[in-house]
């Protein structure tokens, strides 16, 4: 009666001896600096190897270098650092490549344009360039206000000093106001008797009715669109392939469009389905006008060849700097043409927005708001509180993008509800000074991109660029969330600073949680995709006030490098002071739009 059970078990025992697994090979192993997993439980190893484009093991370097066999590829990182890939927490992947191939209209540090003489002088040097003379157009990208000596936009008549023939355009560094001149108001069908559209304002000369050039939130996109919808689908794909490019010299190994056109999906989508894409891309299409490409197969949880849809986007404001957000209490000093006790304005009412809301969660797509000021916050929290009245409060994944001057109430609310915050503390280097003297006024403006008030009630959060507001430098997003320092050295916010493993975290590991891809994504752990990036130095052993000084190296997706440092170029899709890459190279010269952007 009990031969079978022995018989089962001799040949189990007999079975173990008789043929052995294969020892697991790497493809690739890493060593010699510092491996930071931005996992608690192992915060660091001496070694990790990777196999297939995921990570095989990680630890000791005896133990990793087990796995060692005639064919792997030993990394010597000769003392620099190991990390995950950066993750974009909230971009325009897409537009970032119109910045790269665009006139370079930034200030210091990441231009030279401080006045409007020398805004005309990198247009015209830009415009003089032979490869740019076949647009038809004169596009710039950059310009800050606030950063100019004469503190004011430029005006038509300065624009049309540059050319009087050809449209000139150039977009504010928020993204949410440009300049036109003559022609390209005449272009755009606007004068003097154009009514500002819903949501936005076409701003007037003293007569009040003639527009001075400079446009407004829908005022701008209306009269932007139509004219970029004119490229062809090669130089569709140049702009994508630049904006890659850029990412990718900065650390990113997934990036966001975060405000997609059905045409921006479909050249994404289509040029994905050509060959893999360097980094992965998830766009997130406009809810508004979009909402025909939040279907598969663009809208899918997996990627294919490094695309996919991820969800919606919903505007319910505008930008703080460029003083359009919308507020609860007054801007301490109203924008020219506004009164005293000006408060900005909202894209849509609330019934509009309720409706986008409740959309979204009833069709189970993950909905990212843009929400600079707190009025708008207002109005996204009331749509949440509705729709869950609905449809109960499944997980959904909703995020607050910005949430800039978000009240303690408001982020309470968030935790409440589930919504996740994606803050911009960027705005403390950049736009610190402007926002305590001009925007908000000092109060309000130390808790701008509150990431501390998120951690006092135990939340997790993610840190931005919004690029192209900014350049999508993830060592500058480091710095200012970790530091909340200004251009001038002023302090904003001592109270809402972190660390610097919690600032790695918010574009690393808690990146990979906004997007529900934690599983895959965002720490070293053996089974993630290796996508890695070289520090020039480890951030959690610098001083704070160092992390932007430290050089991403190498950019690794999946186990391939998609940027070098010691690759650089001088031409092609590059904004002056920044890292090039020769993707950026040949797609510009695929679709003849090459040109250096200074």
């Amino acid at each position: 009666m009990r031969i079978a059970p022995i018989v089962i078990s001799l040949l189990a025992a007999s079975s173990a001896y008789a043929v052995s697994p294969p020892k697991p090979t790497a493809q690739t192993i890493y060593l010699g600096g510092d491996i930071v997993t931005v996992n608690d439980s192992a915060p660091s190893v001496q070694a990790l190897a990777i196999k297939n484009g995921r990570i095989l093991a990680l630890g000791s370097e005896a133990d990793v270098m087990k796995l060692q066999d005639e064919e792997t590829k030993i990394v010597d990182l000769h003392g620099k650092t190991l990390i995950p890939g950066f993750i974009d927490a909230h971009g325009h992947v897409f537009n970032t490549g119109i910045q790269a191939l665009s006139a370079n209209l930034l200030a210091e540090p990441d231009g030279s344009v401080d006045s409007i003489s020398a805004l005309q002088e990198s247009l015209n040097a830009w415009a003089s360039k032979p490869q740019n003379k076949q647009h038809g157009i004169i596009l710039g990208f950059g310009y800050d206000d606030s950063q100019l000596k004469e503190g004011r936009h430029p005006t038509r008549q300065e624009l049309d000093a540059v050319s009087a023939d050809l449209p000139v355009i150039i977009i504010h560094q928020s993204g949410h106001l440009a300049t036109l001149n003559s022609k390209a108001l005449a272009l755009a069908g606007i004068g003097p008797d154009s009514q500002d559209p819903e949501g936005g304002k076409i701003r007037r000369e003293a007569d009040g009715k003639t527009p001075n050039g400079v446009l407004e939130e829908t005022a701008f996109f209306g009269s932007l669109l139509p004219m970029f919808a004119k490229l062809s689908p090669t130089e569709n794909e140049a702009i994508f392939k630049a904006g890659m490019a850029l990412y990718a010299s900065f650390g990113y190994t997934t990036a966001q469009e975060g405000r997609a056109s059905t045409s921006a999906v479909k050249t994404m989508y289509e040029l994905a389905q050509k060959a893999k894409l360097p980094i992965d891309v998830a766009a997130y299409a406009d809810i508004q006008i979009a909402r025909d490409v939040i279907v598969p197969p663009y809208y899918a949880s997996e990627y294919t060849n490094g695309f996919r849809v991820a969800g919606a986007k919903l505007n319910l404001d505008g930008s703080p700097q460029g003083k359009t957000a919308w507020l609860t209490e007054p801007y301490l000093v109203p924008p020219e043409g506004q009164e005293a006790g000006y408060k900005g304005y909202s894209s849509m009412s609330d019934e509009q927005a309720g409706k986008y809301i409740e959309l979204a969660q009833s069709k189970g797509w993950q909905l990212l708001t843009h929400v600079n000021g707190d009025a708008a916050i207002d109005q996204l929290i009331k749509g949440v509180e509705a729709s869950e009245e609905k449809h109960g409060k499944p997980d959904r994944g909703f995020v607050a993008i910005h949430a800039q001057t978000a009240r303690k109430d408001q982020v309470e609310a968030f935790k409440r509800l589930g919504i996740f915050p994606a803050f911009f503390p960027m705005h403390t280097f950049y736009w610190g000074d402007w926002h305590s003297d001009s925007v908000l006024g000092k109060e309000r403006a130390q808790n701008i991109s509150p990431t501390g008030w998120a951690r006092e009630l135990g939340m997790i959060f993610t840190s931005h660029h919004d690029s192209p507001v900014a350049l999508p430098d993830s060592m500058r997003v480091y710095y200012a969330t970790v530091n909340r320092v200004s251009r001038t050295g002023r302090l904003i916010g001592p109270d809402q600073r972190v660390s610097s493993l919690e600032g790695l975290k918010s574009q690393t590991l808690w990146a990979a949680t906004q997007y529900k891809e934690e599983q895959n994504k965002g720490s070293l752990e053996v089974g993630k995709l290796a996508d890695l990036v070289i520090l020039s130095a480890n951030p959690l052993k610098v001083e704070p006030e160092k992390l932007a000084d430290i050089r991403v190296e190498e950019t690794i997706k999946e186990g391939v490098t998609v940027y070098r440092s010691d690759e650089q170029a001088n031409n092609g899709g590059c904004i002056e002071s920044t890292r090039c890459s020769a993707v950026a190279t040949t797609a510009m010269v695929e679709s003849g739009l090459m040109h250096h952007a200074h």
